[in-house]
């Protein structure tokens, strides 16, 4: 098998490649990926070395590179996004063109050339708010975020491929990832260095917004399984059934992190803020025999440990562009905020 993993060099991305590399001792990956703030080639440095592995740097909606980096591949693994809700409120542009336009541009590059599988990554949030029960693949969608509903423009562009080219196209839909790797603008890893730096945690809300959260291994072997095994056009739904609030996760990151209640801060909730996801996965679990296997008291304690091990990482992330973003999305919010309730 030789894969083409575009946006290989972010969060799942780059777990993903090294799991696949070290799995398969038969495979070659080509990763493309831009390098935007969330993709860091540093990420990688565990498999440059590799002679299966090769890099490009390149952008999805260029389709020169595009058809460069495919080149001999049989399949695509499609991680590259514009991936954080927050980010997409304040400017959805980006979202637009990388989760919609980049899918097409891909998809084209892909169906001149007879290849087996298009594996499109997309996300629970196409569902909406689910307040009651688990969603399910044959759901309809109801995307609330302009992130929700560019990953499910895309998805829907791809599956339009398989129905009207016969391209090879399969479609998941995770739930919250979390793990090493993680661009710390999201609640885990963004909660576990404040929480090592003594920072406050800004806690939207009343903290009770809901989430399946899914340890990034987990995610990354569930997708190989696909690869291998699932058939052109089906959807999969990919969740570990570990639901919890965001105050129920940040509780467990500052136990385990072994610091103070008083770091937490509510603040003032992001508009549109979906209170509940939670995935049906039965689908994945019967056609394909995955389930998930990392608890996830188990999963936040790698995390923590990760990054407890790795400060230089997401160090100089926190010091560079990361610092301005953080400084307008929070500190206004920080000022008018409340302690634990």
């Amino acid at each position: 098998m030789r894969i083409l993993v575009t946006g290989g060099a972010g969060f799942i991305g780059s777990n993903f490649t090294r799991m696949a590399l070290k799995l398969n001792p038969g495979w070659k990956v080509t990763v493309l990926d831009k390098l935007t703030y969330a993709g860091r080639r540093e990420n990688l440095v565990e498999v440059e070395k590799d002679p299966r592995f090769r890099f490009f740097h390149g952008d999805i909606c260029d389709s020169d590179a595009v058809s460069l980096a495919m080149k001999d591949c049989d399949a695509v693994v499609n991680f590259a996004a514009e991936t954080h809700v927050d980010r997409s409120i304040h400017d959805s542009s980006s979202f637009v063109r990388t989760d919609i336009e980049g899918v097409r541009v891909l998809l084209e590059a892909f169906r001149e050339g007879g290849r087996r599988m298009f594996l499109q990554i997309s996300t629970d949030e196409v569902y909406g708010s689910v307040e009651h029960g688990r969603s399910g693949e044959a759901d309809r969608l109801d995307p609330r975020s302009p992130y929700a509903a560019s990953k499910a423009g895309g998805e829907l562009l791809a599956m339009s491929y398989f129905s009207t080219y016969g391209v090879p196209v399969v479609v998941t839909r995770a739930s919250n990832n979390y793990g090493p790797f993680q661009y710390p603008e999201k609640l885990v890893p963004l909660f576990v260095t404040n929480a090592m730096d003594g920072e406050p945690l800004p806690l939207y809300g009343d903290g009770l917004n809901s989430r399946d959260w899914l340890f990034v291994d987990d995610h990354c072997r569930a997708l190989l399984r696909v690869l291998e095994d699932s058939a052109p056009g089906k959807v999969y739904n990919i969740g570990a059934g570990q639901e919890h609030s965001n105050r129920e996760v940040t509780d467990l990151i500052l136990e385990i992190a072994g610091a103070s209640r008083e770091l937490v801060r509510y603040i003032e909730d992001r508009p549109g803020h979906d209170r509940r996801y939670a995935l049906d996965v039965s689908l994945l679990e019967e056609e394909l025999g995955w389930t998930a296997e990392i608890p996830f008291r188990q999963g936040l304690e790698r995390t923590v440990a990760w990054y407890r091990d790795n400060r230089g990482w997401w160090e100089t992330i926190k010091s560079g562009e990361f610092r301005e973003y953080y400084r307008s999305m929070y500190a206004g919010r920080l000022e008018g905020s409340v302690g634990e309730r």
